[in-house]
């Protein structure tokens, strides 16, 4: 086993009898490139990173983390760590380091009693939704089933439910980490608190996530949900009428809108094939029939070309968009921006984008933020950006890679125009990297917060062992 990547960017071979050691601690799958195991190694979503581990360590468990932990720190090989694999970043990818893959450990486990849930570091949010709405629960999620529970929750966590019960960071209340020393330390606001606080939006940062505890809400198993496509034609006028609706809409609603052109799906009116449409989604964590009503004005911005909205089991929610992200096929990168108002200049700039998108499956949303996320003071976790009322994405997606430098071009274009009507704040876990650095955004994402995570990256990876993330320099 020879040529390895380090930590300093140089290549290492390993002592005679090392791989052998490690295979022999540890009970899960230790797989160099040319072993017929490689396949089962969970994908990634963004084939425009792909990984080329030189050696990939498939844990069953929290001991063999431990143990990959250790030997990656002992021969100084530069770890990545997979969790969901949904990094839009490349950060659950590496070149010819070593990689952890945690796809086996997504056990969970819900208490309905006490509305507690434990979620290994490998589980999808799928398979969170599936135990959880057995017992008319939620922990609140993203928008898309297939993300990774660790780097959506690590990095804030946005959902269907945001508004309502807050970001996932907000739900977590204890987890188990595997630190650069190898130790496992329980972080809560009983136990290490300094590491839960940095945890909850400080990303990959501060160890391996093997296990999440996150109290639970009542929701479900049927939702109100409201989902209206509208020519993108009609796209200024919607968001202006969608603007007027969110801004006295109450907590219980969760609303976006997305700009795209749909693919065609012979289960949907031929209306919406293959068209440029700008779907304006919402849900309601309450009575369904109740959210129907409230959202109703969300149906009736333009002129519809299919609407589905309706009560809704929640897991179809959280798993409508799952067909639109296929894994390791289309090339990502993305940007975001928060916005302390939407404005009519905004609006016309939105408008013009999602008009003059490049490819069918190039995104420009708009998410409608606050209710629960602004409740919690911007200092008492590491996820800073509390106040804005809206975050827009822009998300490039495309599958040539002959097309990677325009469609680049294209999103730092839109990015930039979205940004004059910006606070200049971005949202980590929407913020893909081409060429920049992976601390790239990580000054105004955490803003004032920054100086505190630096200390405590100091304190628990002072020699910045876990850097494959969006990094933050130890003190």
């Amino acid at each position: 086993m020879t040529n390895l990547a380090t930590i300093e960017s140089a290549r290492v071979d390993l002592p005679a009898g090392a791989l052998e050691d490690l295979r022999a601690e540890v009970r899960g799958a230790v797989l160099e490139p040319a072993d017929p195991g490689q396949q089962e190694v969970r994908a990634v979503f963004n084939a425009m990173h792909p990984s080329n581990p030189a050696l990939t360590v498939r844990c069953s468990g929290t001991a063999d983390v431990i143990a990959a932990v250790n030997f990656a720190r002992k021969h100084g090989l530069t770890l990545a760590v997979r969790g969901g694999g949904h990094s839009i970043a490349g950060l659950s990818a590496v070149q010819g380091g070593m990689l952890l893959d945690l796809a086996a450990m997504r056990g969970v486990h819900v208490d309905s009693e006490r509305r507690m849930a434990v979620v290994q570091g490998g589980a999808l949010w799928a398979d969170v939704d599936r135990e959880t709405q057995a017992y008319g629960l939620v922990a609140p999620g993203g928008v898309v089933s297939d993300t990774g529970v660790a780097g959506l929750t690590l990095g804030g966590g946005y959902g269907w439910v945001r508004r309502k019960y807050g970001l996932s960071v907000d739900a977590l209340v204890e987890a188990q980490v595997v630190c650069a020393d190898g130790q496992v330390r329980t972080a809560s606001a009983e136990s290490n608190p300094d590491l839960f606080w940095a945890l909850r939006g400080g990303g990959g940062n501060f160890g391996v996530v093997t296990s999440f505890t996150f109290a639970l809400q009542p929701l479900g198993p049927v939702v109100g949900f409201s989902a209206t496509f509208y020519p993108v034609e009609e796209i200024a006028e919607i968001l202006r009428g969608w603007r007027e609706f969110v801004t006295d809409a109450p907590h219980e609603v969760t609303s976006v809108v997305v700009t795209i052109t749909f693919p065609a799906n012979p289960e949907l009116p031929e209306a919406i094939h293959d068209r440029e449409v700008a779907i304006v989604g919402g849900v309601y964590a309450g009575d369904p029939e109740e959210g129907l009503r409230v959202m109703a004005p969300l149906r009736e911005l333009g002129t519809p070309l299919f609407d589905m909205s309706g009560p809704t089991p929640f897991t179809q929610v959280q798993s409508g968009f799952d067909p639109l992200f296929p894994r390791n096929a289309l090339r990502a990168y993305w940007k975001s921006q928060y916005l302390d108002e939407l404005s009519d200049g905004a609006i016309d700039v939105l408008a013009d984008l999602a008009r003059n998108r490049p490819a069918p499956l190039t995104l420009v949303n708009a998410f409608h933020m606050g209710g629960a996320i602004a409740d919690v003071d911007p200092e008492a976790t590491a996820f800073s950006e509390r106040a804005a009322p809206f975050m827009v994405s822009i998300d490039g997606m495309w599958d040539d890679p002959a097309d990677d430098a325009d469609a680049i071009a294209w999103v730092r274009s839109a990015w930039a125009a979205v940004g004059e009507f910006g606070n200049g704040a971005v949202y980590l876990n929407f913020t893909g990297l081409a060429d920049e650095a992976r601390s790239a955004g990580v000054d105004t994402a955490f803003g004032r917060n920054l100086e505190r995570l630096a200390k405590v990256k100091a304190k628990y990876d002072p020699d910045n062992f876990f850097h494959v993330n969006h990094n933050i320099q130890p003190a």
